[in-house]
């Protein structure tokens, strides 16, 4: 009995979260109900936001695991550390909110706005952020191995941030950065571990990828015109169908290792 119950958790737990950063955006949210109460609804108001956020002590973060807080306006609360693993948080509004160090794993914050919001050092792993907006945000040291299509990331900061597939740990597919179409114009990768990170089609004018480990990255269709990428390690990086004009630091010993070099648009 408890192992068919187990089971059966299991089975719930996979359609509820499933394994998205390794698939198709459109493929990715198949099955789920966007438009369900669990998914558009919040259960608690800013207020109890607010005072869950006051009674957090060292120690003893706030938690708000699995809780429904799409559509809420919560910006510029301090979530610093604070537990956000699974929690909905679809549509809702945290502009310059403070998520230092926070924990969103497979936290849903769908077309959500944390325009400026300060998320150095959070723990992002497998979180569903499609059409979000994160410009002027600060994901530096951050682990960002979610699912990020289409979002906007305008001069957005990742110095140091790892958005790389842990390939000792891919048993549910390939678990990775995955900035499809994304808008990351003016964002900063200094230093960033991108390796195997699917930027397919992003737009990626004037970044600044000045040291970033590139190694093996999806980067088909990418605009990366103006981009700095001095230092950058380019080794087996697709760069089939990208734009790679006007790019500064361009040397020999980086970007001739790209895969499909020919195939991209050069000066």
């Amino acid at each position: 009995m408890i192992q068919k119950t187990l089971a059966a958790c299991l089975v719930l737990a996979s359609v509820a979260f499933p394994p998205l950063s390794g698939v198709r955006a459109e493929e990715s949210l198949a099955g789920v109900d966007l438009t369900s109460a669990e998914m558009t609804q919040a259960e608690l108001t800013r207020d109890e936001v607010e005072a869950i956020l006051a009674a957090a002590a060292p120690g003893k973060p706030a938690d708000f695991s699995s809780k429904r807080l799409s559509g809420l306006d919560l910006s510029g609360l301090d979530f610093s550390g604070a537990i956000l693993r699974s929690t909905r948080l679809n549509a809702s509004k945290l502009v310059g909110a403070n998520l230092q160090n926070a924990v969103l794993d497979q936290a849903w914050l769908l077309k959500a706005d944390l325009t400026d919001a300060n998320l150095k050092g959070a723990h992002l792993f497998q979180a569903q952020a499609q059409g979000a907006r994160l410009d002027g945000a600060d994901l530096s040291g951050a682990l960002v191995s979610s699912n990020l299509t289409k979002a906007s990331l305008r001069g957005a900061k990742f110095v140091g941030a790892d958005l790389s597939a842990d390939m000792r740990n891919q048993s549910m597919g390939l678990m990775r950065g995955v900035l499809r179409s994304a808008d990351l114009r003016g964002a900063d990768f200094t230093g960033a571990n991108l390796s195997r990170t699917d930027f397919e089609f992003a737009l990626l004018q004037g970044a600044n990828l000045t040291d970033a480990n590139l190694m093996s990255a999806t980067l088909g269709g990418a605009d990366l015109t103006g981009s700095t990428v001095t230092g950058a390690n380019f080794n087996n990086a697709d760069v089939n169908s990208a734009t790679l004009k006007n790019l500064t630091g361009e040397t020999d010993s980086n970007l001739t290792k790209a895969a499909n070099l020919t195939r991209a648009f050069r000066d």
